[in-house]
């Protein structure tokens, strides 16, 4: 069975959408999947399946978390364990590397959308944010002394915001070491 990461947009921030990690995890056992653990409040779920069909797993995923969560419109972007591990392997030279100068997310894509369109549609602030575009995602680095500048929190307002999910590099290759592993 392949191994996949599920990363859910806009559950447990600032009070909207609750979701408990127990409750996720189970709904996922419930629907067949194995191998499910999940990773902090904000919606990552590993797990393992059969399906090899990104697109129709997606689509299953959100569906039994709208039966399961019906207060929640679910919105996934799934990725799996090789994409995971190119994310973290071929992210820009350095980036991460420096946490007390620079914070750095992951901006992950939700298909069809694309990283050259989406970056094209992200203003960086010159001397606070840096961008980068790669396959599925966007890399985006801001000056932490300058943090309050940065435009990473305008992307919010954006229309393309509603595919595309954030979460920073600590989470990002913790995702990675998880998805490697089956759970105990």
């Amino acid at each position: 069975m392949a191994r996949y990461v599920a990363l859910l947009r806009g559950i447990n921030v600032g009070g909207n959408n609750p979701i408990p990690m127990a409750g996720l995890k189970a709904c996922f056992e419930e629907n067949g999947f194995g191998d499910v653990r999940t990773y902090i409040q904000s919606g990552n779920v590993v797990f393992s399946s059969p399906l090899s069909n990104q697109g129709e797993l997606t689509r299953r995923v959100e569906r039994m978390i709208r039966t399961t969560f019906a207060h929640y419109d679910a919105s996934v972007v799934l990725r799996s364990r090789s994409q995971m591990r190119a994310i973290v392997d071929r992210a820009p030279k350095g980036f991460g590397t420096e946490p007390s100068k620079y914070r750095n997310d992951v901006i992950f894509l939700k298909p069809p959308l694309t990283a050259n369109t989406a970056l094209k549609s992200v203003s960086l602030k010159e001397g606070v944010d840096r961008g980068w575009a790669a396959n599925g995602v966007l890399y985006f680095s801001r000056l932490t002394i300058r943090a309050t500048q940065s435009r990473l929190n305008r992307v919010v307002s954006l229309p393309i915001y509603q595919q595309m999910t954030i979460r920073n590099w600590n989470t990002t290759t913790k995702l990675a070491e998880l998805v490697d592993v089956k759970a105990p």
